[in-house]
Protein backbone atom coordinates (compact mmCIF):
# COMPACT_ATOMS: atom_id res chain seq x y z
CA UNK A 1 0.00 0.00 0.00
CA UNK A 2 1.31 3.26 -1.12
CA UNK A 3 1.15 6.41 1.73
CA UNK A 4 1.44 9.55 0.41
CA UNK A 5 1.96 12.76 2.28
CA UNK A 6 1.97 15.55 -0.76
CA UNK A 7 0.04 16.60 -3.15
CA UNK A 8 2.71 15.68 -5.95
CA UNK A 9 3.29 11.91 -4.72
CA UNK A 10 -0.63 11.37 -4.82
CA UNK A 11 -0.95 12.81 -8.44
CA UNK A 12 2.22 10.66 -10.07
CA UNK A 13 0.83 7.99 -9.11
CA UNK A 14 -2.51 8.72 -10.25
CA UNK A 15 -1.02 9.49 -13.80
CA UNK A 16 0.47 5.90 -13.98
CA UNK A 17 -2.90 4.11 -12.86
CA UNK A 18 -4.62 6.44 -15.52
CA UNK A 19 -2.32 5.44 -18.24
CA UNK A 20 -2.56 1.96 -17.29
CA UNK A 21 -6.05 2.53 -17.88
CA UNK A 22 -7.40 1.83 -14.48
CA UNK A 23 -10.19 2.90 -12.57
CA UNK A 24 -10.47 4.84 -9.27
CA UNK A 25 -12.58 4.97 -6.27
CA UNK A 26 -12.36 7.64 -3.42
CA UNK A 27 -13.65 7.26 -0.10
CA UNK A 28 -12.71 10.82 1.84
CA UNK A 29 -12.29 10.71 5.47
CA UNK A 30 -10.87 12.14 8.67
CA UNK A 31 -9.16 8.87 10.10
CA UNK A 32 -9.43 7.03 12.92
CA UNK A 33 -11.62 4.66 10.98
CA UNK A 34 -14.18 2.69 12.15
CA UNK A 35 -16.38 -0.35 10.41
CA UNK A 36 -18.59 2.06 8.19
CA UNK A 37 -15.34 4.15 6.61
CA UNK A 38 -14.38 -0.05 5.69
CA UNK A 39 -17.51 -0.20 3.80
CA UNK A 40 -16.95 2.79 1.96
CA UNK A 41 -13.15 1.04 0.60
CA UNK A 42 -15.19 -2.43 0.62
CA UNK A 43 -17.72 -1.09 -1.87
CA UNK A 44 -14.82 0.82 -3.82
CA UNK A 45 -12.58 -2.20 -4.07
CA UNK A 46 -15.87 -4.09 -5.73
CA UNK A 47 -16.33 -1.01 -8.29
CA UNK A 48 -12.95 0.53 -9.36
CA UNK A 49 -9.57 -1.18 -10.91
CA UNK A 50 -7.66 1.00 -7.63
CA UNK A 51 -9.07 2.61 -4.34
CA UNK A 52 -7.35 5.47 -3.05
CA UNK A 53 -8.22 6.52 0.64
CA UNK A 54 -7.81 9.92 2.22
CA UNK A 55 -7.17 10.80 5.89
CA UNK A 56 -7.57 14.28 6.65
CA UNK A 57 -8.84 16.22 9.62
CA UNK A 58 -9.99 19.09 7.61
CA UNK A 59 -9.63 22.48 9.75
CA UNK A 60 -12.00 24.17 7.55
CA UNK A 61 -15.05 22.41 8.40
CA UNK A 62 -14.48 22.96 12.15
CA UNK A 63 -15.89 26.45 13.68
CA UNK A 64 -13.72 27.77 16.96
CA UNK A 65 -15.40 26.25 19.46
CA UNK A 66 -15.44 23.06 17.82
CA UNK A 67 -13.58 19.83 18.33
CA UNK A 68 -10.40 20.24 15.87
CA UNK A 69 -7.82 19.76 18.55
CA UNK A 70 -9.50 17.07 20.48
CA UNK A 71 -10.86 15.04 17.46
CA UNK A 72 -8.97 11.51 17.09
CA UNK A 73 -6.24 10.92 15.26
CA UNK A 74 -4.29 7.24 14.61
CA UNK A 75 -2.77 7.45 11.38
CA UNK A 76 -0.79 4.19 11.87
CA UNK A 77 -3.96 2.56 12.98
CA UNK A 78 -5.80 3.42 10.27
CA UNK A 79 -3.17 2.69 7.75
CA UNK A 80 -2.90 -0.97 9.27
CA UNK A 81 -6.45 -1.49 8.67
CA UNK A 82 -6.59 0.26 5.32
CA UNK A 83 -3.42 -2.35 4.08
CA UNK A 84 -5.64 -5.45 5.69
CA UNK A 85 -8.62 -3.96 3.11
CA UNK A 86 -6.39 -4.39 0.22
CA UNK A 87 -6.59 -0.02 -0.34
CA UNK A 88 -4.12 1.06 -3.20
CA UNK A 89 -3.32 4.47 -1.71
CA UNK A 90 -3.32 6.37 1.45
CA UNK A 91 -3.44 9.97 0.65
CA UNK A 92 -2.52 12.08 4.14
CA UNK A 93 -1.31 15.42 3.55
CA UNK A 94 -0.74 17.34 6.49
CA UNK A 95 -2.74 20.80 6.61
CA UNK A 96 -0.50 23.02 5.27
CA UNK A 97 0.25 20.66 2.24
CA UNK A 98 -3.34 21.31 0.90
CA UNK A 99 -3.43 24.85 2.67
CA UNK A 100 -1.39 27.30 2.07
CA UNK A 101 -0.66 30.72 4.57
CA UNK A 102 -2.45 32.63 1.87
CA UNK A 103 -5.30 29.84 0.83
CA UNK A 104 -7.88 32.36 0.36
CA UNK A 105 -10.51 30.13 -2.37
CA UNK A 106 -13.77 28.41 -0.78
CA UNK A 107 -16.59 26.29 -2.63
CA UNK A 108 -19.62 27.84 -0.88
CA UNK A 109 -23.64 26.53 -1.27
CA UNK A 110 -26.82 28.07 -0.55
CA UNK A 111 -30.41 25.94 0.30
CA UNK A 112 -29.12 22.63 0.78
CA UNK A 113 -26.42 23.28 3.13
CA UNK A 114 -28.35 25.98 5.27
CA UNK A 115 -30.85 23.92 7.28
CA UNK A 116 -30.25 20.55 9.72
CA UNK A 117 -26.35 20.63 10.76
CA UNK A 118 -25.90 24.07 8.96
CA UNK A 119 -27.56 25.82 11.04
CA UNK A 120 -25.48 24.72 13.87
CA UNK A 121 -22.62 24.38 12.28
CA UNK A 122 -22.05 27.17 9.83
CA UNK A 123 -18.89 27.16 8.83
CA UNK A 124 -18.69 23.13 8.01
CA UNK A 125 -19.98 22.66 4.36
CA UNK A 126 -17.98 24.94 3.04
CA UNK A 127 -14.99 23.43 4.28
CA UNK A 128 -16.17 20.29 3.54
CA UNK A 129 -17.05 21.51 -0.70
CA UNK A 130 -13.73 23.50 -0.74
CA UNK A 131 -11.48 20.12 0.90
CA UNK A 132 -13.45 17.66 -0.89
CA UNK A 133 -13.12 20.00 -4.39
CA UNK A 134 -9.53 19.47 -3.79
CA UNK A 135 -9.17 16.00 -3.61
CA UNK A 136 -11.20 15.04 -6.74
CA UNK A 137 -8.56 17.49 -8.54
CA UNK A 138 -5.69 16.09 -6.78
CA UNK A 139 -6.96 12.25 -7.12
CA UNK A 140 -9.60 12.29 -10.45
CA UNK A 141 -11.23 9.63 -8.90
CA UNK A 142 -13.97 7.93 -11.30
CA UNK A 143 -16.43 7.24 -8.42
CA UNK A 144 -16.30 8.88 -4.54
CA UNK A 145 -18.16 6.49 -1.90
CA UNK A 146 -19.52 8.22 1.18
CA UNK A 147 -21.61 7.61 4.21
CA UNK A 148 -25.82 8.20 4.10
CA UNK A 149 -25.07 8.48 8.15
CA UNK A 150 -24.17 11.55 7.21
CA UNK A 151 -27.05 12.49 4.80
CA UNK A 152 -27.22 16.53 4.21
CA UNK A 153 -23.60 16.03 3.53
CA UNK A 154 -24.10 13.18 0.57
CA UNK A 155 -27.03 16.08 -0.50
CA UNK A 156 -24.62 18.69 -0.86
CA UNK A 157 -21.65 16.98 -2.18
CA UNK A 158 -24.29 15.55 -5.32
CA UNK A 159 -25.56 18.81 -5.44
CA UNK A 160 -22.34 20.16 -5.92
CA UNK A 161 -20.94 17.65 -8.45
CA UNK A 162 -23.73 18.66 -10.38
CA UNK A 163 -24.13 21.81 -10.50
CA UNK A 164 -20.24 22.14 -10.90
CA UNK A 165 -20.12 19.72 -13.39
CA UNK A 166 -17.45 17.03 -12.04
CA UNK A 167 -17.10 14.09 -14.23
CA UNK A 168 -17.61 11.43 -11.01
CA UNK A 169 -19.99 9.22 -9.88
CA UNK A 170 -20.42 9.45 -5.86
CA UNK A 171 -21.86 6.37 -4.43
CA UNK A 172 -24.15 6.61 -1.04
CA UNK A 173 -22.94 3.71 1.13
CA UNK A 174 -25.10 2.21 4.23
CA UNK A 175 -24.97 3.64 7.76
CA UNK A 176 -23.01 0.98 9.76
CA UNK A 177 -24.51 0.70 13.12
CA UNK A 178 -23.48 -1.01 16.27
CA UNK A 179 -24.90 -4.34 18.16
CA UNK A 180 -27.42 -2.31 20.26
CA UNK A 181 -28.30 -0.02 16.77
CA UNK A 182 -25.90 3.38 17.31
CA UNK A 183 -24.69 4.61 14.20
CA UNK A 184 -20.96 4.14 14.12
CA UNK A 185 -18.81 7.13 14.22
CA UNK A 186 -15.28 8.24 15.48
CA UNK A 187 -17.01 10.56 17.94
CA UNK A 188 -18.32 7.55 19.70
CA UNK A 189 -15.17 7.64 21.22
CA UNK A 190 -15.86 10.46 23.53
CA UNK A 191 -18.61 9.09 25.50
CA UNK A 192 -18.36 7.96 28.62
CA UNK A 193 -20.01 4.22 29.50
CA UNK A 194 -22.89 6.31 31.03
CA UNK A 195 -23.28 8.27 27.71
CA UNK A 196 -22.94 5.49 25.13
CA UNK A 197 -25.88 3.84 26.93
CA UNK A 198 -27.50 7.09 26.96
CA UNK A 199 -26.64 7.22 23.26
CA UNK A 200 -29.00 4.19 22.36
CA UNK A 201 -31.98 6.78 22.26
CA UNK A 202 -31.13 8.03 19.13
CA UNK A 203 -31.74 5.02 17.06
CA UNK A 204 -34.59 4.14 19.20
CA UNK A 205 -36.24 7.36 18.48
CA UNK A 206 -35.56 6.58 14.93
CA UNK A 207 -37.09 3.20 15.00
CA UNK A 208 -40.59 4.51 16.90
CA UNK A 209 -40.84 6.81 13.77
CA UNK A 210 -40.76 4.46 11.40
CA UNK A 211 -42.72 2.00 12.86
CA UNK A 212 -44.81 5.16 13.39
CA UNK A 213 -44.46 5.65 9.04
CA UNK A 214 -45.02 1.93 8.26
CA UNK A 215 -47.96 1.99 10.09
CA UNK A 216 -49.62 4.98 8.39
CA UNK A 217 -48.68 8.32 9.48
CA UNK A 218 -47.45 11.23 7.07
CA UNK A 219 -47.68 14.01 9.05
CA UNK A 220 -44.29 15.33 9.40
CA UNK A 221 -45.05 17.11 12.56
CA UNK A 222 -46.69 13.67 14.18
CA UNK A 223 -43.14 11.91 13.64
CA UNK A 224 -41.27 14.65 14.60
CA UNK A 225 -43.55 14.53 17.83
CA UNK A 226 -42.62 10.88 18.28
CA UNK A 227 -39.12 11.25 18.05
CA UNK A 228 -38.89 14.03 20.83
CA UNK A 229 -41.26 12.29 23.23
CA UNK A 230 -38.37 9.52 23.17
CA UNK A 231 -35.16 11.72 23.05
CA UNK A 232 -36.60 14.20 26.00
CA UNK A 233 -37.24 11.24 28.08
CA UNK A 234 -33.67 10.69 28.11
CA UNK A 235 -32.10 13.01 30.77
CA UNK A 236 -28.72 13.03 29.35
CA UNK A 237 -29.79 14.13 25.85
CA UNK A 238 -29.86 17.73 24.46
CA UNK A 239 -31.62 18.09 20.91
CA UNK A 240 -29.74 20.22 18.65
CA UNK A 241 -32.65 19.22 15.72
CA UNK A 242 -35.10 16.75 14.82
CA UNK A 243 -36.62 17.53 11.51
CA UNK A 244 -37.87 16.27 8.25
CA UNK A 245 -36.97 17.29 4.79
CA UNK A 246 -36.83 16.28 1.15
CA UNK A 247 -34.05 14.11 0.56
CA UNK A 248 -32.86 16.08 -3.00
CA UNK A 249 -33.56 19.50 -1.32
CA UNK A 250 -33.07 19.14 2.32
CA UNK A 251 -36.16 21.56 2.90
CA UNK A 252 -39.04 20.99 5.27
CA UNK A 253 -41.95 19.23 4.25
CA UNK A 254 -45.42 19.06 5.90
CA UNK A 255 -46.29 15.56 4.51
CA UNK A 256 -43.93 12.31 4.36
CA UNK A 257 -43.28 10.89 1.04
CA UNK A 258 -40.83 8.15 -0.09
CA UNK A 259 -37.31 9.38 -0.21
CA UNK A 260 -37.84 11.92 2.37
CA UNK A 261 -35.02 12.27 5.25
CA UNK A 262 -35.55 11.90 8.84
CA UNK A 263 -32.80 13.34 10.44
CA UNK A 264 -32.10 14.02 14.22
CA UNK A 265 -28.56 15.60 16.04
CA UNK A 266 -28.80 15.18 19.18
CA UNK A 267 -25.90 16.41 22.54
CA UNK A 268 -25.26 13.58 24.61
CA UNK A 269 -23.33 15.18 27.35
CA UNK A 270 -20.57 17.52 25.33
CA UNK A 271 -20.77 15.10 21.71
CA UNK A 272 -22.89 15.78 19.16
CA UNK A 273 -24.43 12.84 17.28
CA UNK A 274 -26.20 12.60 14.17
CA UNK A 275 -28.58 9.76 12.45
CA UNK A 276 -31.43 9.38 9.86
CA UNK A 277 -32.99 7.27 7.69
CA UNK A 278 -35.20 7.55 4.31
CA UNK A 279 -38.43 6.95 4.39
CA UNK A 280 -38.90 3.58 2.38
CA UNK A 281 -35.64 2.31 3.21
CA UNK A 282 -35.02 -0.56 5.79
CA UNK A 283 -33.42 0.69 8.89
CA UNK A 284 -30.63 -2.20 8.86
CA UNK A 285 -29.25 -2.73 12.37
CA UNK A 286 -31.57 -1.17 14.60
CA UNK A 287 -33.39 -3.15 16.89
Amino acid sequence: MIIAKTIDEARAQIRLWKAEGCTIGLCPTMGYLHEGHLSLMRASKRDNDKTVASVFVNPMQFGPAEDLAKYPRDLERDCALMDDEGVDMVFAPDPSEMYDDDFCSFVDMSVVSEGLCGKSRPVMFRGVCTVLTKLIHIISPDRMYMGKKDAQQLAVVRRMVRDLNFDLEVIGCPTVREEDGLAKSSRNSYLSPEERAAARVLSRALRMAQDAITAGQTSSAAVTAIIKTKLVNEPLADIDYVEIVDGLSMQPVDTLREGDLVAIAVRIGTTRLIDNFIVGDPLIGII
